[in-house]
């Protein structure tokens, strides 16, 4: 079987590879870091780090090309570190191991890193190609874009000098992005302290197998969310079955829809039984109701030991409650574009164990006055709970420009090669174009990429057949760039 790095194009499929052998989860980028560094050395072009993290390049004219308007080639660094239950991947230390099956790219139990590894190949491929026509280039890779765009929001003015923006973060490929919507992280935290545990023994509820996803390009196909699912059952145990919460653990990204959920949850003996199937009813009704959708349903129910604490009962009861009433899903559609989600929330993660509770989500929105909305919403169900609120990381929206110059260039080399045209499109997903836009608002800005399936999970893959035709377009785009 083929190795990635023997894929056509060489250019990207070669740097690609090379990305999958360095660890670069969020929050862990000083290899990745490095690595760039030493390959602009090695390569010839100019590069540093800024404060930020990011990593910039440059690249000059080529030879009778020094009066072209300057392009900035833009991705990021980090990559998601979701993996299937059964992996023991450590995202800190292994390298991504790699397959192909039918055409696509896989990881071996773990996400791929193709979101945004490939973007960042490409950009790669182009610093060190000496073959290339191209006016003024250069390439910012940004860090930690995942886990609440730091990079891009800490990116210093003054820094760039380009008049073209070509992000390549998207992730269908014959697609051009114009528009994304924006996002804030809300975070609800509460400190309590545990009771003495009377209850006779305790029983843990993992629900797993489902399909999980992105919670921007994939929050819209109705996929269960974990957390949303596990409080139907844990509100029902207390209410009927004298239930108490221990701890429960389900998510670890925001931007990933959660598929994994544990619970332990302290009762009588003489409820355990009920327990277990109340349980089983749970899965079978998840089952029926996402039964288009998710296909791996797995929710199973084991006597543990049993906790020396719990939840005092009123923290519980407010704690659940907030979770059943938290706003998880679409809020609604774009009027003007129905078929894109404008606002939605994705109920993310939640730790509560030991004293301290944290639940912790992402909303998005195009809208500012939306995301305000949506915002409030969620800050207002915790507030009843008595939890402490903090809006953070928030970034707006892009907004989209369809005069745009380097959209209809991109366009007409678009069916020139492919022989039809290429769709236009605003994206649920927020993109870093609407942070870099708001630091250097004359840029001419357009996304685009490869196909790239179920990002943020361990099932995400890319097709190898787009992949060769994007670098064409990425390549010639860069030779047909105007004159300043």
């Amino acid at each position: 079987m083929s190795e990635i790095k023997d894929l056509q194009p060489a250019a990207i499929w070669r740097n690609f590879y090379a990305l999958t052998q360095i660890p670069r989860p969020s929050g862990h980028l000083e290899k990745i870091q490095k690595y760039l560094l030493d390959f602009a050395k090695e390569v010839g072009v100019e590069a540093f780090k800024d404060a930020a993290g990011n990593i910039v390049m440059r690249k000059p004219a080529t030879p009778g090309y020094e009066n072209r308007k300057t392009v900035l080639l833009q991705s990021h660094m980090d990559m998601v570190p979701q993996k299937a239950p059964e992996s023991t991947h450590n995202f800190e230390t292994d390298p991504i191991e790699t397959y192909i099956e039918d055409g696509w790219v896989h990881a071996k139990g773990t996400t791929l890193g193709a979101d945004n590894g490939l973007g960042v190949a490409a950009i790669l491929g182009v610093m060190e190609d000496k073959t290339l026509k191209h006016g003024p280039v250069e390439g910012l890779i940004t860090a930690d874009e995942e886990t609440g765009m730091f990079g891009a929001n800490d990116l210093p003015k003054g820094e760039l000098y380009a008049d073209i923006l070509m992000n390549l973060d998207s992730e269908t490929w014959g697609k051009f992005v114009i528009g994304s919507a924006g996002g804030v992280d809300i975070t609800a935290t509460l400190e309590y302290k545990d009771v003495d545990n009377d209850q006779e023994t305790a029983v843990k509820i993992t629900l797993q197998g489902l399909r999980g996803g992105h919670s921007g390009l994939e929050i819209h196909e109705g996929r269960a969310n974990a957390n949303k699912e596990m409080v139907r059952l844990v509100h029902k145990a207390i209410a009927t079955l004298d239930a108490r919460l221990a701890s429960w653990h389900g998510g670890n990204m925001r931007n990933a829809i959660p598929f994994k959920a544990e619970v332990v949850l302290a009762l009588p003996k003489s409820n355990v039984e009920a327990l277990k199937k109340l349980a089983e009813d749970q899965r079978a009704a998840i089952e029926d109701q996402f039964k288009t959708i998710e296909k791996n349903v797995e929710l199973s129910a084991e006597e543990v030991d049993n906790p020396q604490t719990l939840l005092p009962v009123e923290i519980q009861d407010n704690l659940v409650d907030a979770i059943y009433a938290c706003h998880n899903g679409v809020t609604r559609m774009i009027p003007s574009y129905p078929s894109v989600v404008e606002t939605s929330s994705n109920l993310a993660i939640i730790d509560i164990e030991d004293g301290k509770a944290a639940i912790k989500i992402l909303a998005r929105s195009s809208r500012e006055d939306m995301k305000e909305y949506i915002a409030t919403q969620l800050q207002s169900c915790f507030n009843m709970a008595g939890m402490k609120v903090e809006l953070s990381g928030s970034y707006g929206g892009w907004d989209p420009n369809p005069d745009s110059e380097v959209l209809k260039m991109l366009m007409k080399i678009y069916k020139e090669q492919i022989g039809k045209d290429a769709i236009i499109q605003v994206d649920h997903a927020g993109l870093e174009c609407s942070i870099i836009l708001a630091k250097y608002p004359n840029l001419d800005v357009v996304s685009f990429g490869p196909n790239i399936r179920s990002p943020h999970t361990a099932g995400e893959r890319c097709e190898v057949a787009s992949v060769e035709p994007f670098w064409k377009l990425l390549t010639k785009a860069l030779e047909e760039v105007p004159e300043k």
